[in-house]
């Protein structure tokens, strides 16, 4: 992104008479206090907030430090990631697409993606744009397929056919940031544009945000007013670098300030009007901020209406309110968009640390109590005492899932045995190495060591900046007694995501594959291994060829013979015999030449 001065930005800010801001509204009285004592409580080093009602800015502030290090100050104007708030900008783009004529909430997504493909035939042939960004595909999360991941958005809309569903499609509310990232494909697609460009021409420059970005990487918090990323480990506040999910840009990638975002919220009170100009149609903007499917849970508090999902919005209420609301969160950052439409009040809150940070939720509400009129709720001591609980729980569980810990329990094979690469057809590549004397492992750039748990299950280290701290593994052997897989949990709502030994690359190199070819003797009768192109074949007489898939250096299956598999065996440097494993037994031929 180019640099933009401040001064540009508050000029914009200022341009638009109904954005002014005027000394903060007496019905906000004691906001700072609840902001303050908040984030205190959560070790929150920044935050910012602005509030609108009526057309007027009631309040845009900053709190605390954008750079605790460098002491630098929150202001109205300081970016943060506003992680899946992102969802409703994709939306909008597809909104303004319907109102053009270009698409159908309704229509199947194939219909305009002829290559949309997922696992299960019925979605795969039903699903729609509504169905898309209403998170009801019968798909659970499955984010390690992206999280850290180097594959492109479109190489990631590829594998989604291999993603296991849980649930039947349409049957229930599940969060789903890939089928959000496939929304933004389709934009794309219809728009005959980059999404980047889509939502910045259609959404960003209309309304003013001149310096909201897409990417983490036009984040400049040494040149620029934008705040760094912090994660709480073992109490302490830290620093981390940005997380880039460029990838799957259309879920969760916008960077903005609550200075912009607060006309994006006024934008959807007026129903898709801005400064006068209809940019979305009404009926369009109703449809996004109506019920679509019902979220399933339980009411917490009093206060607090049944929730459900319009399109890229929650659709809940507060206090006898309508509330049309979003949150965020990705490395770093937390926020909360809001707005009451009949009663035209929008309050959003960004704050950059991740984790267990309830600070934007409380905030918001606090401000819907003062604007409101009403008694305000003591958020911050309810919040704590469900955190606290919460925590005692856990605490109780990790002890109960310890007590499961058989001590003693050997691992089956040498360590060098459970090293190599695996992969899965959706999820990629896996490898674990042995680095002195332990196992390590490494998934999408994430890398961890194994510590050895019992049998074969073995748990990445705790650690607070790996997400996949703390998981345990199982690795699995075939009848032959050989590593051939691992089980991952990456994926909670589904079987334990299955990764299978991949054949080391050399095995499909015709100067290595070379060695094997020769004639093989076994109870008189011979069987000939011939290099064809780059893949070794057995010939048999009287029997059709059969090729020899690789699985590890010197054994290769045989293709379309299930339990049948061909290893070669060397004496000295020069091999000299070929085992064949079959499901009757195992047998030694001798190589004749």
């Amino acid at each position: 992104m180019k640099s933009r001065s401040l001064f540009s930005a508050y000029f914009w800010f200022l341009a638009l008479g109904v954005f002014a801001v005027p000394a903060q509204a007496q019905s906000l009285e004691g906001i700072d206090e609840v902001i303050e004592t908040a984030m205190a409580g959560w070790q929150v080093p920044g935050l910012a907030i602005a509030v609108i009602r009526d057309g007027d800015v009631l309040l845009a502030k900053g709190y605390g430090y954008r750079d605790v290090e460098r002491q630098l100050p929150v202001t109205e104007n300081t970016l943060f990631a506003i992680g899946s708030n992102s969802k409703s900008f994709t939306v909008t783009v597809l909104g303004m697409l319907v109102d053009e004529g270009k698409l159908d909430w309704d229509e199947p997504v194939q219909t305009y993606m002829p290559d949309f493909q997922l696992y299960d035939d019925v979605a795969t042939e039903h699903m729609t744009a509504r169905d898309l960004v209403t998170h009801r595909s019968g798909l659970p999360r499955h984010d390690g397929l992206w999280y850290g991941s180097d594959l492109s958005r479109y190489e990631l809309y590829e594998r989604l056919r291999y993603l296991e569903p849980n649930r039947d499609f349409r049957a229930v509310y599940q969060y789903q940031n890939l089928m959000f990232m496939t929304a933004g494909i389709l934009a794309e697609k219809l728009g005959q544009d980059t999404w980047e460009n889509l939502v910045r021409e259609r959404i960003l420059n209309p309304l003013g945000m001149i310096r909201s970005n897409f990417s983490v990487n036009d984040m400049h918090p040494e040149t620029e007013d934008a705040a760094v990323p912090y994660v709480m480990i073992e109490e302490t506040r830290t620093k981390v670098p940005y997380r880039n999910i460029d990838n799957v840009a259309p879920a969760g990638s916008i960077n903005s300030s609550v200075s912009e975002m607060i006309r994006y919220i006024q934008f959807h009170i007026d129903t898709g009007a801005f400064e006068g100009e209809q940019l979305l149609s009404e009926a369009t903007a109703a449809d996004m901020q109506m019920p679509h499917m019902a979220i399933q849970g339980t009411l917490q508090y009093d206060e607090l209406g049944h929730g459900s999902y319009g399109m890229g919005l929650n659709v809940t209420s507060y206090r006898g309110e309508k509330v049309v609301q979003h949150g965020g969160g990705i490395d770093g950052f937390i926020s909360a968009m809001s707005w009451m439409p009949r009663r035209k009040i929008g309050v959003m809150v960004l704050t950059n640390l991740s984790g267990t940070n309830p600070v934007p939720t409380i905030v918001v509400r606090a401000a819907y109590d003062r604007a409101l009129g009403l008694e305000p709720v003591d958020w911050i001591a309810r919040v704590k005492e469900r955190q606290e609980e919460q925590e005692r729980r856990e605490e109780e569980a990790e002890e109960n899932e310890e007590s499961d810990r058989i001590e003693g329990a050997s691992p089956s094979h040498p360590l060098e045995a459970y090293t190599g690469t695996f992969e899965h057809s959706g999820y990629g590549k896996l490898s674990v190495e042995l680095s002195n004397g332990a196992l390590e492992w490494t998934y999408h750039n994430i890398t961890g060591a194994l510590e050895h748990y019992h049998y074969n299950v073995f748990e990445t280290a705790d650690d607070p900046m790996n997400p996949l701290g703390g998981v345990k593994v199982v690795f699995r052997y075939n009848k032959r007694g050989i590593i051939d897989r691992i089980e991952v949990p990456l994926e909670s709502n589904v079987d334990d995501i299955v990764f299978v030994r991949a054949a080391d690359e050399k095995l499909e190199d015709p100067s290595y594959l070379g060695q094997f070819v020769g004639v093989y003797e076994l109870a008189g009768q011979d069987g000939t291994i011939e290099l064809r192109g780059d893949v070794l074949t057995l010939i048999v007489s009287g029997q059709p060829p059969y090729r020899l898939v690789p699985t590890r250096e010197m054994n290769f299956d045989i293709e379309g013979l299930s339990g049948f598999s061909i290893e070669f065996r060397k004496t000295g440097d020069s091999v000299s015999e070929l085992v064949a494993h079959q499901p009757n037994g195992t047998f030694v031929a001798k190589r004749k030449q």
